[in-house]
């Protein structure tokens, strides 16, 4: 875009700064190439045409509500008016059909007002004020009207906000499809209550956010022919196993290990938790308590809407069992054994641990550590034992400690399916998609690949119905316009699906 503009003194523009960014000013002088502006700031940038873009002297101050109205749809124009929105507290923009959020990191309570989703019903996008209530009623509407299944995505980086804007957008499609279901409990209280339950289980505090998803999810509500939620389907992908065992500084392994040493003093000795900032698994980072939280409280308020979803007590326990358990399996350091390369529980405080891990998951406390201290290789007609270092055993140990709690997550995913049903008559859905956000770390595993290629494929689906489809419409509807230039990631998938397939 910038390349087609002529640049004459006195226009006002955008120009690249290494620490603002992109700083404004007014153009005092053009030779060849070089441009010469004085910014508002003061400073005098020489700059070259590619590395500046026009700016709109009519601009409103406030911000525009629909980026489609910018005179400019460029980067400098677009952050600009999200900026100026920001600062008014209107964290949401629309792009056409598609909302932009900024997370505010506090409270706006005028925007999620108790009438504000009866404002939001029926009334046609873009007529209020851009909000994740009017995108769903959105979907909400064209699911109604023309018998079609519908699906939400949002996506943004990780600590974007991504997790809240899902919460509210399931709030107002359960306050549009609310219909009781069996035992008194509806269908849509119990899909609510799922949000705390999954959370706790599968959120964690990182650098970015303090409550982060480690885990993908895909909410399908069904629906009857009356527009009523007749069903509900949860979904989760990629959960991050390598924080069970591994936690950098200064994040925190999943909330809900924090909320059980936390628990009554009663369930707390019932597990033999002790200190809890004496477990390995807790304490790798500097970072233990979150300011502000109760994690007494947490953990009963999580216990409720484990009973909102038709987790009984029993089950409760059980699975509170199985997170105490992980937490003593941390705690066995091995030593070397008697025989060459072989290892064994370092003292009696390990040996401690193995033998209450063992109780907490009912197994036989030999074959525990036998599984951590040996390995079975299957041969034709035969199994050979092979005793591990002690270095291997500990990796045993977080590999067992790993899978178990991925199985205990998969469970209370299908325990909750399983109490909300699903409705096999149901014609219609809308899907609400909450995937983690792009990540880059200083050290990234195998993870951080599959987080990474899943926002590349969807930023290509992006591309494919924003840019591809929009700008060949155009082409057929003989439309005078000028191409827009994007980078296109389909070459980078294609290469790495192809690698993978290999």
């Amino acid at each position: 875009m910038a390349a087609k503009v002529s640049y004459v003194v006195g226009s006002n523009v955008w120009v690249q700064d290494p620490e603002e960014a992109w700083i404004d000013g007014e153009i005092v002088e053009v030779n060849g190439k070089d441009i010469k502006i004085n910014s508002t700031s003061g400073k005098m940038v020489v700059a070259k045409p590619s590395n500046i873009y026009p700016m709109d002297p009519e601009f409103p101050p406030s911000g525009v509500e629909d980026m489609t109205r910018l005179a400019y749809l460029h980067e400098p124009g677009v952050l600009h008016n999200l900026k100026c929105r920001y600062d008014i507290d209107e964290i949401y923009t629309y792009t056409g059909s598609i909302l932009i959020a900024v997370n505010p990191f506090q409270r706006i309570p005028h925007l999620y007002a108790s009438d504000m989703m009866q404002r939001y019903k029926g009334m046609a996008l873009g007529e209020l004020s851009p909000h994740p209530f009017a995108i769903a009623d959105s979907a909400y509407r064209m699911m109604i009207n023309e018998g079609a299944s519908q699906s939400i995505l949002v996506s943004g980086e990780s600590g974007a906000g991504k997790t809240e804007s899902t919460k509210l957008l399931m709030q107002y499609l359960a306050y549009m499809g609310g219909r009781s279901g069996s035992e008194g409990r509806s269908v849509e209280q119990q899909v609510l209550q799922s949000n705390p339950v999954l959370e706790a289980f599968g959120n964690a505090k990182t650098v970015r956010n303090n409550n982060s998803s480690r885990f993908g999810k895909f909410v399908e509500l069904q629906f009857d022919q009356r527009g009523r939620i007749s069903g509900a389907a949860i979904r989760s992908y990629l959960l991050e196993k390598s924080r069970v065992c591994q936690v950098s500084d200064p994040e925190r392994n999943y909330h809900c290990f924090y909320m059980l040493c936390a628990a009554p003093k009663e369930v707390v000795d019932s597990y033999k938790l002790g200190n809890p900032r004496s477990f390995h698994y807790l304490n790798q980072s500097n970072f233990y308590e979150l300011e502000g939280l109760d994690e007494t409280k947490e953990y009963l308020e999580t216990r409720r809407a484990m009973g909102v979803v038709g987790i009984n007590s029993n089950e409760q326990d059980a699975i509170f069992r199985v997170v105490a358990a992980i937490l003593h399996l941390g705690n066995i350091e091995f030593t070397k054994g008697d025989e060459v390369d072989s290892s064994q529980p370092k003292d009696d405080q390990s040996r401690f641990h193995l033998k209450t891990a063992a109780e907490l998951l009912m197994c036989d406390v030999k074959s525990l550590e036998d599984s951590f201290c040996k390995r079975v290789i299957a041969t034709r007609g035969e199994a050979i034992t092979k005793c591990l270092d002690p270095n291997s055993a500990a990796l045993s140990r977080d590999a067992l400690a790993k899978i178990v709690y991925s199985k205990l997550f998969d469970w209370i995913v299908n325990k909750i399916n399983e109490s909300i049903g699903q409705d096999p008559d149901s014609k219609n859905l809308i899907g609400v998609l909450d995937i983690y956000g792009f990540e880059s770390f200083k050290t990234n595993s195998f993870e951080q690949f599959c987080i990474n290629l899943t926002n590349e494929k969807l930023q290509q689906h992006f591309n494919q119905h924003v840019f591809k489809m929009e700008q060949e419409e155009y082409t057929k509807e003989e439309i005078d316009w000028s191409y827009i230039e994007f980078v296109d990631n389909q070459d980078i998938l294609d290469l790495v699906e192809k690698v993978i397939e290999a």
